[in-house]
């Protein structure tokens, strides 16, 4: 598998799965432009990308200007876009009985509506290309979560966002996937306000939930964003697919004694 002469825009890329995709697909040989909030961190990612150093830009997905920025310089820099992966994306804990709407806009702002304005920005570069893109979901958009609700609404509503733009761009050559991941240990929880103790209880927890009684590792899910990405997955289009060391096949009630 090789991405060389392929250029590959990775969003949320200065932690976790998102770092981990930009240093493999380095590893491939991709030209990489990574995009975060963290100038500090996605230089250190970059160091470790090797020879291949990816191009930064640092933005707010958030802001609608941020994000045309980040099409924008990228293009100018490469010239090009054959590969967008959608990874940015944030957890906050919420439940109908305790709604914030404050909590719920900032969800669904990241995981759901930058992914639409920066894949329509993306489209037309993507078509000149025959390129594709990928975007990471979650079991939380196929399987109900307690006290996640806002969360895997966002979740649900990207994988339909995938079905629908890949029919939309299956004619011009466009294939749209995403990847469904269990539980990866990264520092995501720890923007949710747990301690770090809380963490590590909270991590340990998850495991029983998969079957395989194990939580993810980021360069799994990096590998296989890679194998969708790449010409190996040419046939397919409109694929969530899920990573998650078996979550969906456990019964909802050994989830529950947990």
């Amino acid at each position: 598998m090789s991405f060389a002469g392929k250029v590959v825009l990775i969003t949320g890329a200065s932690s976790g799965i998102g770092a981990e995709t930009a240093i493999y697909f380095a590893q491939l040989g991709a030209s990489l432009s990574i995009t975060g909030r963290n100038k500090h961190n996605l230089e250190k990612v970059a160091e470790k990308c090797g020879k291949s150093k990816p191009f930064i830009v640092t933005g707010d997905l958030v802001n609608e200007n941020d994000v045309k920025n980040i099409i924008d310089s990228t293009i100018k820099h490469y010239g090009k876009l054959d590969v967008l992966i959608n990874n940015a994306g944030i957890v906050e804990f919420s439940n109908i009985e305790t709604p914030s709407l404050e909590q719920y806009d900032n969800i669904m702002n990241i995981n759901v509506r930058s992914v639409f304005q920066l894949t329509a920005l993306a489209v037309p570069h993507l078509t000149k290309t025959k390129g594709n893109i990928v975007n990471v979901s979650s079991i939380a958009g196929l399987r109900p979560l307690r006290n996640n609700l806002s969360y895997c609404m966002s979740k649900a509503a990207l994988d339909q966002f995938t079905r629908c733009v890949a029919l939309e761009l299956a004619s011009r050559q466009v294939r749209v996937n995403a990847v469904n991941p269990g539980v990866v240990q990264t520092n995501i929880l720890r923007n949710t306000g747990l301690s770090q103790e809380q963490v590590k209880i909270r991590f340990e927890q998850l495991k029983g939930m998969h079957a395989l009684g194990r939580n993810g590792d980021s360069l799994e899910i990096a590998k296989t964003i890679a194998f969708l990405a790449s010409n190996d997955a040419s046939f397919m289009t409109g694929v969530t697919l899920l990573v998650d060391g078996g979550w969906h096949i456990v019964p909802p009630e050994s989830i529950a004694m947990h």
